[in-house]
């Protein structure tokens, strides 16, 4: 009898395939003449000359990698300077390094919570918080998207240690938290507030230093932020910022920080490079936050559905999982790279394009991405 255990992989790849929802990885060159709206590089520095060279000399500095955890090789000067600058530049009395921002993610939300924990989480959280509620033991109750009154009322239900979770900008329509509701609802209830702040780092805020600063938020005693450097840093890795008390809790309890790999240097010299930049060119953040309302202000005006941006992010309703990827396929081949988002990713099922207005964009390019768009639109427009 033959054994065949994975034949049900088959019978799963058969559903997607049914239901338009095949994910295929697609390898880019290093050069390409498409225009790219579906990065996350929002400020333009993943190849700017100064963030490559500081990569390249932490590399030669530093070596390739890390060679180990940050506990037992894997911490450099460079890890530490990149952290101090960080809390500063965010306002923030500490800040920890990790490997990704899914890895810090879950550290924050695994080593400030327990069993005997209650998470209160958003429904519009990254699937990087979700999987941070599951791993953490702790109980977790999902409340409306947005909403700091469903929040203060899930945190009254518990009389013990209590924490709420939710991006400072949703990556899917771009919209912001209520931020300092959230904060006031955690305040009364004694509880924390965590704030992933990947998508509100470089671009709101003074100067770019993020979502909890322009809420006035930053350096509160009861709230942790969680960040990435991939995306406005133009690098790779991620942080967690809070209370130095905070951050030397998850040195010694954080699974995702003591048995990982450390950060590899030449990330943690791009993010710096990248983060000494924005603060010499602090109008950066103002630029990818107009790239973004230009965008969404000629979409709409073309009569496309786009939800209205709070930070760099642009959203675009399509009308199916199928004519989404059929309408991100036939931008590609009109030059134009947008990002696709369908369920699973979406959790209110509606799929769309995902445009990143990025900083380095010139009116040339945001009339060509719009002209695109517009023109490859599976519905009539108008």
């Amino acid at each position: 009898m033959s054994y065949a255990p994975f034949d049900w992989i088959d019978d799963e790849a058969r559903r997607r395939a049914e239901a338009g929802l095949v994910r295929t990885l697609r390898p880019r060159p290093a050069e390409t003449e498409l225009l790219d709206l579906a990065s996350n590089d929002y400020l333009g520095l993943s190849r700017n000359p100064e963030v490559t060279a500081a990569a390249a000399e932490a590399a030669r500095t530093w070596g390739a990698g890390a060679t180990g955890s940050r506990l037992v090789t894997g911490s450099t000067a460079l890890h530490a300077e990149l952290e101090r600058e960080l809390a500063d530049f965010c306002g923030f009395e500490a800040a920890l390094v990790f490997s990704s921002g899914y890895a810090a993610n879950l550290a924050a939300l695994t080593a400030l919570t327990g069993h005997d924990s209650l998470i209160v989480s958003d429904a519009g959280n990254h699937a990087s918080i979700v999987d941070g509620c599951r791993l953490s033991r702790a109980a977790t109750a999902v409340v409306p998207h947005a909403d700091p009154e469903a929040v203060r009322k899930a945190l009254h239900t518990h009389g013990g240690r209590a924490l709420a979770v939710t991006d400072s900008v949703f990556s899917v329509d771009g919209d912001a938290a209520p931020l300092a509701g959230l904060a006031g609802a955690c305040r009364d209830a004694g509880a924390a507030l965590l704030v992933d702040d990947a998508h509100g780092l470089g671009v709101l805020g003074e100067g770019g230093r993020g979502a909890l600063a322009a809420a006035g938020l930053a350096g509160e005693e009861g709230i942790v932020a969680t960040l990435t450097l991939s995306k406005s840093l133009g690098s790779q890795g991620g942080a967690v910022l809070g209370p130095a008390r905070v951050i030397s809790h998850l040195v010694n309890t954080a699974r995702t920080f003591i048995f990982d790999t450390g950060l590899a240097p030449a990330a943690a010299g791009a993010a710096l490079g990248a983060l000494r930049l924005l603060r010499r060119d602090p109008g950066l953040a103002a630029r990818a936050g107009a790239v973004a309302v230009e965008l969404h202000g000629r979409l709409t005006a073309a009569g496309l559905t786009a939800v209205r941006p709070d930070a760099a992010v642009v959203s675009v309703r399509a009308p199916s999982a199928e004519s989404a990827v059929r309408w991100a396929a036939d931008c590609r081949t009109a030059g134009l790279a947008v990002g696709c988002f369908r369920p699973p990713s979406v959790p209110d099922g509606i799929s769309r394009l995902r445009l990143t207005a990025r900083a380095d964009l010139t009116q040339g390019q945001i009339g060509s991405a719009v002209g695109t768009l517009v023109a490859t639109a599976p519905l009539p427009v108008g």
